[in-house]
């Protein structure tokens, strides 16, 4: 293949990047996956290890990388709070000394490099649906600081890396995403209700179950992250998300309906500056990239209900 690249997926074992680089294989790309297996897992990418094109290296990218690549899709970083808070200082680390050493990278082997950042960087946000020019509304001291700051921090190095050493970048700040491979154990609205639904359990809704989210299915947003970075128009940032809204109240009901569960609906005290509202503006995905989500939630939750049924 004449326009074949050698790419680094950093966190490619993980919910996302595992998608990723079955794209990247299908595209007829040399594909290096790096990832410290700490939410990551093998059996994510057990089905690519006998592809000749693929190869698994465990890595943590706190410590350097050298590789010689094309481009490199930047990852790596726990993204649910379960897991984000369980090491903080682990969590911020990944999000800047990790970043700087992927920067580091891009800028010797004149590789294109797009970071991963999240809708998170817009805190609990007062603006409604969120551009990419809100600045946000974030608690540096709080729980969740040590990714939403992080993610920030990163952004941040990205441009400073872009005007200073001019390495080419891209920045996308992806919102809920949701799919087979999610973590089990993520604590994130859809593999709870799903594995409670699944077991007959209560499903717990943290609020009065009002708050909303929007829901991205996995390969739509997989298309997002590789229109990205082949499009030559902006660096970003561009969000990334299905602007369709949905109450946590409503998603728990349509589960238990798909699942045909017999799970009734418990409500807990909503953690700290958890966001009361989510919604990408994708104006700026659909100009660039000519990207918008193509899967509906009900066709998604089938089949991520299907990937859990399958793993309990």
């Amino acid at each position: 293949m004449k326009n074949q690249k050698t790419v680094l997926v950093t966190g490619g074992a993980g919910f996302i990047g595992s998608h990723l680089c079955e794209r990247l294989l299908s595209d007829g790309h040399e594909v290096l996956c790096a990832d410290n297996f700490f939410t990551g897992s093998k059996e994510n990418v057990r089905h690519l290890l006998d592809n000749k094109h693929f190869e698994m290296i465990r890595h943590d990218v706190i410590d350097p990388l050298v590789v010689e690549v094309d481009q490199i899709y930047n990852l790596a970083c726990p993204a649910s709070p379960v897991h984000y808070q369980y090491n903080p200082i682990k969590t911020i680390k990944t999000s800047t000394v990790g970043v700087v050493n992927m920067l580091g990278l891009a800028k010797r082997v004149k590789a294109r490099i797009l970071q991963t950042s999240t809708s998170e960087v817009y805190g609990d946000p007062i603006e409604h649906p969120q551009k990419e020019t809100y600045w946000g509304n974030v608690n540096p001291l709080g729980l969740r600081s040590c990714y939403d700051e992080g993610k920030r921090v990163a952004e941040s190095l990205f441009m400073s890396y872009h005007r200073q050493n001019n390495v080419d970048i891209r920045i996308v700040r992806i919102f809920n995403t949701y799919g087979p491979r999610m973590h089990p154990n993520d604590g994130r609205v859809v593999s709870n209700f799903i594995i409670q639904a699944l077991k007959n359990e209560p499903i717990t809704i943290y609020g009065d179950g009002t708050h909303t989210r929007s829901f991205c299915y996995v390969d739509d947003l997989v298309d997002g992250l590789v229109k990205m970075m082949e499009n030559t128009e902006t660096i970003g940032p561009v969000n990334l998300g299905n602007p369709v809204e949905i109450t946590v109240g409503e998603l728990a009901n349509r589960i238990v309906k798909l699942v045909g569960s017999k799970s009734e609906i418990i409500y807990k005290t909503i953690p700290d500056d958890d966001p009361k509202k989510r919604q990408p503006d994708i104006t700026l995905a659909k100009k660039f990239l000519k990207w918008e989500p193509k899967v509906d939630l009900e066709t998604g939750l089938k089949k991520t209900i299907e990937y859990f049924r399958g793993i309990l």
